[in-house]
């Protein structure tokens, strides 16, 4: 091997390790951020939201590991008027919970978006979380924050109207049309 070429290729390699710890370095910038501004300004801004639109929601802070957070604008739980009759005067309700909008800190600093659908316990599997983006949490404008919204609100109006354009997706709510258990 020339000198030439290794000279090439441990320049190819220095630019490497120094991509990588450019990378490092805004790992912790992108965490610094967060606790530092960002995480209180998207609660300040998801908690006016509800009071301005006059929601039934709440923000969720899931703050279990650390740099590994998460803000969340949460419908809540509510009964699903679905419910199975245990005896004549019981019944047994079964609970619809009515989606979110999480804003996950990731290992890398940057912010994971994404959409938890309502799903109702018991009837099927619930869908898979839909993911927006991923950002950097200094790139992440109070403008994107309502476009989130506007799009959660759109994919949860969707899921409550059922509008299914695949007829062959199984929806999950075939549950009266199955074999009669035995007892």
């Amino acid at each position: 091997m020339s000198e030439l070429s290794l000279s090439s290729d441990i320049n190819k390699l220095k630019r490497r390790v120094e991509t990588y710890q450019e990378v490092l370095n805004n790992t912790e910038v992108y965490r610094d951020l967060w606790k530092s501004n960002f995480k209180e300004e998207l609660i300040n801004q998801l908690t006016e939201v509800i009071k301005s639109c006059k929601l039934t929601a709440r923000v969720d802070v899931i703050e279990e590991m650390e740099n590994l957070e998460a803000v969340v604008f949460n419908l809540g739980e509510i009964k699903s008027g679905l419910y199975k009759r245990v005896s004549d005067s019981i019944q047994r309700d079964l609970i619809k919970h009515n989606g979110s909008l999480i804003y996950q800190q990731l290992y890398n600093g940057k912010v994971l978006v994404l959409i938890q659908y309502p799903f109702i316990e018991g009837i099927g599997q619930p869908r898979p979380p839909h993911t927006i983006s991923v950002y950097r949490p200094d790139s992440l404008k109070p403008s994107f924050v309502i476009r989130h919204l506007e799009t959660f609100f759109t994919e949860i109006t969707n899921w409550e109207d059922l509008v299914n354009d695949e007829p062959q997706k199984r929806i999950g709510f075939d549950m009266n049309f199955g074999p009669p258990e035995k007892q």
